[in-house]
């Protein structure tokens, strides 16, 4: 059963790649790709190396939302989101300091990209530049397809770094209600969708931690598909919630998988990835108890010991709190505190006792959940 499976998605994914040759080839003899976009994905490295993906599409002008947009104003530039061109086999070029490196897409349009850092580099802030070039001329009337990346990197400043998964955690989605969330994610924007009361300022607390300065990066690790990531960066814009890397992942037909891979698997994997990385700092995980975060963190810190110095879960499901709560257990017989928390004001004041925030910034939390409240 297993080998008919195999080889059904074999033939599948074969046609799939030969209809997306066969319109990206129409599209260029019509005329109907008149521009390219290069899209990085933020990335983090360390002292050696930097890690980050991108991917070169079509440019579908999808632009930046306004609160006046209508739901279906919305679901157009959603639908155009997810309806890509992306542009296979071209070259991209990627310079950092005086190191130029070249990477090529895949099928699907992606690339990845993998930097030597000079050992006599010095660096001083935590955010690096890296500036990208599409190499390959794919369509005539192109003109130069170029972009700039932001990439992170530990400093002596740097107090802890902070992972934190997005649907039902940073925002509503009803995860778990698949209407609902389609609902959500294509009727509504990044003006329109709204946090949950208090995550900015808690975010930003976390972000200064002791010392005041914004030293402590977030990641962002999430089931969600690639195809959101620029959504996603305007909802933390707007929003005012720090910006990280996000690490989402493709969804649809792959080599491996018919729809995508594991939820839980995806989550850990990147989770892991950013500790293998970045592993001169210690961790707050924060999650929900909506999917499996609990469990995804208990097996990072048995993966990482000592690496964990606290995990926040915010308690959207009540269905789960037995298992939530067990596995809290579990955490804490490792020397790990995990709290299923109501809401981010709990979080904060646990925070703030053990000295990861400033006192006042508790009463920004509180006042910013308040006022959101209100609206």
């Amino acid at each position: 059963m297993v080998k008919v499976k195999k080889h059904a998605l074999y033939f599948i994914y074969a046609i799939k790649l030969k209809f997306t040759a066969t319109k990206l080839w129409l599209g260029k003899k019509l005329g109907l790709i008149r521009s390219l976009m290069i899209v990085p994905y933020q990335g983090f490295g360390n002292k050696k190396e930097l890690f980050f993906l991108g991917r070169v599409m079509r440019d579908r002008g999808v632009g930046l939302s306004s609160m006046e947009d209508s739901k279906w104003r919305n679901f157009s530039r959603m639908y155009k989101r997810f309806m890509t061109w992306e542009i296979p086999f071209v070259k991209v070029q990627a310079t950092y300091n005086n190191i130029t490196e070249t990477a090529v897409t895949d099928e699907e349009g992606y690339f990845n990209f993998q930097i030597p850092v000079d050992e006599k580099t010095q660096v001083d802030v935590p955010w690096q530049l890296i500036s990208l070039t599409l190499v390959d001329r794919v369509i005539k009337s192109q003109k130069n397809v170029q972009a700039l990346n932001r990439v992170f990197i530990a400093t002596t400043d740097t107090e802890y770094g902070i992972i934190s998964d997005i649907d039902d955690t940073i925002v509503p989605t009803g995860a778990t209600r698949v209407w609902e969330m389609f609902k959500t994610t294509f009727f509504r924007n990044a003006h329109t969708r709204m946090p949950f009361p208090g995550v900015s300022a808690f975010y930003q607390a976390l972000a200064k931690g002791s010392s005041g300065f914004e030293n402590n990066p977030f990641f962002y690790v999430s089931s969600s598909p690639w195809n959101l990531y620029d959504f996603l960066m305007e909802f933390m814009e707007i929003h005012e919630i720090p910006q990280g890397p996000l690490m989402l992942r493709d969804i649809g037909l792959t080599r491996e998988y018919f729809i995508a891979g594991s939820h839980t698997e995806h989550k850990l994997l990147q989770v892991e990835r950013i500790f293998s990385i970045i592993a001169e700092i210690p961790f707050i995980l924060i999650g929900d108890s909506g999917q499996h975060d609990a469990e995804i963190y208990l097996q990072v810190i048995k993966d990482f010991p000592g690496r964990v110095k606290m995990v926040y879960i915010r308690d959207v499901d009540s269905r789960s709190h037995d298992k939530v709560i067990k596995i809290a257990g579990e955490i804490n017989n490792l020397g790990v505190e995990m709290m299923l928390v109501k809401d981010t004001v709990e979080a904060a004041r646990h925070a703030v006792s053990k000295g990861w925030i400033a006192e006042d910034d508790v009463w920004k939390v509180a006042g910013e959940k308040a006022a959101e409240e209100n609206l």
